[in-house]
């Protein structure tokens, strides 16, 4: 078993997540209370943006519609590349420091990057982060640049999570059908058939365009609790309007880019009825994965920061008609998720086991990915 840590800033811009696990890349060292459930996998830690921090990585994302080569660093990007490799130094040094850990203890490190574009039919996806920089600075090998190979090799480069998806439902036991549902700035769903079998793919938006709504009328990063959208009535005109997109009615896989939808579609509504709206939009884009799946899955299990969301479990326990948990609920991290799926990742990268498959990205054939750097 190595040790490795995970580091994840995804399009919310809210923050770095670290997290730390045991993995040989295939199983993870897990424990288990008192009541059957797997503890939690190792400790985490959560950096939040500074807001000059969002607001440089804000402008990083419109410059970057500019990229036609994924080398290119237009406008402010430059600056935004080295402000994410120097915040996440800060995030594994200040991790290691509270859990009084030594580099050398440390194995290897994940290194997603911040994602600022990601157009797969182009080829191209860019997540800006040097992470020789990083490997230099922390004096612990890195992973990072891991979307890149599948894209390279014919797929959508994301979502790319699932394998971790599945080793987590193996560690806890779970038999049967099981969907698994990530809701970031973009939501992405892994529906496992039995212990084994993954099909995998983006849903729609997740908690971008409710986020930056919420950004835009009240200037809070984000509806706590999903308090404005209960106190809201959504628009089903509009509602309707947007989930004829075609992006709905193709076939998985398939992976959207943090900026295919706007939350300015709702500009003309109240502050309550546009977070209604937007997060309908999110919730009923999820349960169009259902028109993809052999059966409907018995049990879904909700991680991101849509987990926090009550107005949106409410919603998705409605439209979904089944068991919606927390993952906290079953022994799983809700909000650290993504940063241990990105040490695993990692870890597979180093061993040259798959990261993603046919059924989960659209890839040819299963391929590894990831360039990995050392101090």
């Amino acid at each position: 078993m190595m040790r490795a840590i995970g580091l994840m800033s995804g399009t919310s811009l809210d923050g770095i997540d670290v997290a730390l696990i045991e993995t040989d890349g295939e199983g993870l060292r897990v424990t288990r209370g008192h009541n059957g459930r797997i503890e939690p996998l190792g400790p985490t830690l959560c950096r939040d943006y500074a807001e000059e921090d969002r607001a440089l990585l804000r402008r990083a994302l419109d410059d970057a519609v500019a990229i036609t080569r994924r080398t290119e660093r237009p406008g402010c990007l430059r600056a935004a590349e080295d402000l994410v490799t120097r915040r996440h130094a800060e995030a594994v040094e200040a991790f290691l420091a509270e859990n009084r850990l030594s580099p050398g203890e440390i194995d290897l490190v994940g290194f997603h990057g911040q994602t600022v574009i990601h157009r797969p039919a182009e080829g191209l996806t860019v997540q800006i982060g040097d992470g020789a920089a990083l490997s230099r600075r922390l004096g612990i090998p890195v992973v990072s640049d891991l979307r890149q190979a599948d894209v390279a090799a014919g797929g959508q480069g994301a979502p790319l999570v699932p394998v971790f998806h599945r080793a987590l439902a193996r560690a806890s036991g779970f038999t049967g059908d099981l969907a698994v549902l990530n809701i970031g700035g973009v939501a992405n769903v892994t529906l496992i058939a039995g212990s084994d079998d993954l099909v995998a793919f983006d849903t729609g938006p997740g908690n971008a365009l409710v986020d930056d709504w919420v950004k835009e009328r009240t200037g809070q990063g984000f509806d706590a609790g999903g308090r404005l959208a209960a106190a809201g009535r959504p628009d089903e005109a509009l509602l309707a309007w947007l989930l004829v997109h075609p992006f709905f009615t193709r076939r998985p896989p398939k992976s959207l880019d943090r900026n295919a939808f706007s939350h300015r579609v709702v500009g003309q509504l109240p502050t309550e009825d546009g977070a209604a709206t937007l997060t309908a939009f999110t919730v009923r884009a999820i349960a169009r994965a259902l028109d993809f799946a052999d059966a409907l899955p018995p049990r879904w299990i909700v991680a991101g920061g849509g987990a926090k969301n009550d107005e949106m479990l409410r919603l998705l326990r409605h439209h979904l008609r089944t068991e919606v948990m927390r993952a906290d609920e079953v022994g799983w991290s809700s909000a650290f998720l993504e940063a241990q799926a990105f040490a695993y990742l990692a870890v597979r990268s180093l061993k040259g086991l798959p990261l993603t498959v046919p059924s989960t990205t659209g890839v040819r054939e299963p391929v590894t990915g990831g360039v990995l750097a050392r101090p």
